[in-house]
């Protein structure tokens, strides 16, 4: 069938805003229970909530609890993993399992089966709070557990507010009873470490329950820059004693810690090469020996606490995630060092491995596949399909074909991207007409974008716009030199990276350099923010910018949460000794210099990059002519989960480019601008 002529972003397609909404998310916290999968998956039309899903073998996944239960935390506010569980006795009881309730942040027990002697068929306990309720600032919030049926308990990372500033925390591991006691009694919760570190990860214990181990970092380091192995002995009531550091400190990042096969050993992600690799470690010297050296990735950012590149396997072999700019899942002989690929067309896999008996189970998404519940055999080597949580019915024909691209930025040095040209099975631009792009900046910033299928992306590219995903300097996944790039250069390193990626595409003749935009959320926000007061950021003939950092100086002193309050020591300096530069590089101070569009997007609930930021860019800009958008939404936060949220966000998106770039369509709504002179 040949190809119809239309204006780039006039063509028709099926991917429209309900559907990206529909699909926005992924499966999280995948784990075995006995012989049960168990994760957590995203449900935007139930009010965003995550719900707590369980497969059984042969069976397909069912939700386990219905809304408005909502199973997250905010531990760290980015949370960590909210739930474990125990498998049952043979002929008796079913699986015991805790989570967390967003709502009141308590941590529950459920038993989902009835007992064999329970009040009939389909029986079942409703879930019972384990923990208080605390008045005090943020309150008590758990997250990373560990059931220890023999002591009758779970073992949590514990976040406690001790005020009412969003610094006034104390962390720990703690142990709270099975037995529901401490529901209403805090004095029932035991603290099994003292407060000597800032922040830490859930406890790892020996297969014979004798030695833990965990992860610490202090301010000002963030887990990426630097972090310590700690080890301990359990006692007989469950307690730790003798707590030391192993492994570990302010310019080495450990990104996970577990015990091997053989609990004699541990194994841990550690960049003290230049990159995450994977040591085997002697819990008595703290002798490490890296498994498999490469200039590759074996870890990663720890946003969220609980996430699992690796997972050891009874005979002795390793499941790892590894690679450089994207992450595979492979098989590592810790004895010989020779790592095998697992077969199969994903592109990605997160970081939430599980071990059931010789079964390996990931998160995995491809290029057209979403993020899917993927088994490895290590015995006949096949992968499959389990449990697809999203399979958007598609044409393929109008998904984009991504490119891996690796540009030159200022000073020649690389610059990583992903590039989704415009693609449509009926429909092509007129002659000599370019299409226009839009370059998207991810979060974090020490994070990056994974090359998968993302139908927020299939949006704009159906309709003919191209995309452009930048790995800019100060990215995970190309190991701690270009990770550090970002170190004192944030607003200019990003910004200059993304503008060469623009600048690049238009000058090869991919995209048409009148119509190039930026977008991005969070850190993300602040670099398309920053890229309208900077000359580097010229290019763009407009930009999208989601609940962003636009005053550093704020941000840095009480507007942001704990974990992130002295992120900006790293990235920028010193807030007292490098004020100027704090200043200098914030978008509010320098709203005198923005003559183009922009869309503002911002929850109201957001406590990390909070409306307060928005709003005092907004007094700045008033008066000024400059056509724009401020959309807030009430309810959301960091990052929208709402299926109303997402449509109006993206078709406002949509609507900003098209009233700038001069595109005519009228099924999507037009989106005001004001200009306010």
């Amino acid at each position: 069938m040949p190809h119809r002529t239309a204006p780039y972003g006039s063509w028709p397609s099926p991917v429209d805003a309900r559907l990206v909404a529909a699909h926005d998310g992924r499966p999280e916290y995948l784990g075995a229970v006995g012989d049960e999968l168990w994760w957590t998956a995203p449900r935007p039309e139930e009010g965003g909530r995550r719900a707590l899903i369980r497969q059984r073998p042969g069976a397909e996944p069912e939700s386990v609890l219905p809304p408005p239960w909502n199973i997250r935390n905010r531990v760290i506010e980015y949370g960590g993993r909210p739930w474990a569980g125990a498998p049952g006795s043979p002929g008796g009881e079913g699986p015991l399992v805790v989570f967390t309730h967003f709502p009141d942040q308590r941590l529950y027990l459920l038993r989902p089966d009835p007992a064999p002697d329970g009040d009939g068929p389909g029986a079942r306990a409703e879930p019972v709070p384990l923990t208080p309720v605390s008045g005090t600032g943020g309150g008590l919030r758990w997250c990373d557990p560990v059931v220890r049926p023999a002591h009758g308990d779970v073992v949590c990372v514990l976040e406690e507010f001790t005020g009412d500033g969003p610094t006034d925390v104390r962390r720990t591991l703690a142990s709270v009873p099975l037995d529901g006691s401490a529901a209403d009694d805090r004095t029932r919760v035991r603290d099994l470490t003292d407060d000597a570190h800032r922040f830490l990860t859930g406890a790892r214990f020996s297969p014979d329950g004798r030695r833990v181990a965990w992860l610490a970092w202090d301010h000002p380091a963030m887990p990426w820059d630097g972090t310590l192995v700690r080890v301990a002995d359990v006692t007989g009531d469950g307690a730790f004693t003798g707590a030391r550091t192993l492994l570990g400190g302010p310019e080495e990042s450990v990104a996970q810690v577990e015990w091997a096969a053989d609990g004699r050993t541990l194994l841990a992600a550690t960049d003290r090469t230049g990159w995450w690799n994977l040591h085997r470690v002697d819990p008595a010297t703290g002798e490490a020996v890296n498994l498999c050296p490469r200039e590759e990735e074996f870890g990663g950012g720890l946003w969220k606490i609980g996430l699992r590149w690796f997972a050891p396997l009874p005979g002795g072999l390793v499941a790892v995630l590894h690679g450089r700019g994207r992450q595979a899942l492979g098989l590592l002989d810790p004895a010989t060092g020779e790592l095998a690929d697992a077969p199969g067309p994903w592109t990605e896999w997160a970081p939430a491995l599980a071990v059931a008996d010789t079964r390996v189970v990931g998160i995995a998404a491809g290029t057209h596949s979403a993020y899917e519940i993927v088994e490895l055999d290590t015995g006949s080597g096949h992968a499959r399909v389990v449990a697809e949580e999203h399979r958007p019915a598609v044409d393929p024909a109008h998904l984009p074909q991504p490119q891996e691209r690796t540009f030159t930025g200022p000073g020649g040095r690389d610059v990583h991207a992903h590039v989704y040209p415009p693609r449509h099975p009926d429909h092509k631009g007129p002659a000599g007409e370019l299409p226009p792009y839009v370059i998207w900046v991810h979060g974090g910033p020490t994070s990056r974008v994974p090359m998968v299928l993302d139908l927020e992306i299939a949006y704009f590219t159906s309709r003919g716009i191209g995309v452009a995903e930048v790995d800019y300097g100060g990215s995970t996944g190309y190991g701690r030199e270009y990770r550090n790039r970002l170190r004192g250069q944030w607003g200019v390193v990003d910004v200059e990276d993304c503008a060469a990626v623009a600048r690049a595409l238009a000058d090869e003749g991919t995209a048409d350099p009148a119509r190039l935009a930026i977008r991005g959320g969070s850190a993300g926000g602040w670099t398309s923010a920053a890229s309208l007061t900077s000359p580097a950021g010229e290019v763009y003939a407009c930009a999208t910018i989601t609940y962003p950092i636009l005053d550093l100086k704020g941000w840095a002193t009480g507007e942001t949460h704990d974990f992130e309050s002295q992120y900006l020591r790293s990235l920028v300096g010193d807030p007292e000794a490098d004020a100027d530069r704090y200043h200098d590089r914030s978008p509010v101070h320098h709203a005198d210099r923005i003559d183009r569009p922009f869309l503002l997007l911002q929850g109201l609930d957001d406590v990390i990059c909070p409306p307060v930021q928005c709003e005092r860019f907004l007094e700045r800009i008033a008066g000024r002519g400059v056509p724009h958008a401020y959309l807030a939404f009430e309810g959301e936060g960091h990052g929208f989960r709402r299926a109303d949220t997402i449509v109006r966000a993206v078709e406002a998106e949509f609507s900003l480019y098209a009233q700038t770039f001069g595109i005519e369509r009228d099924d999507v709504p037009t989106l005001p601008l004001k200009e306010d002179m």
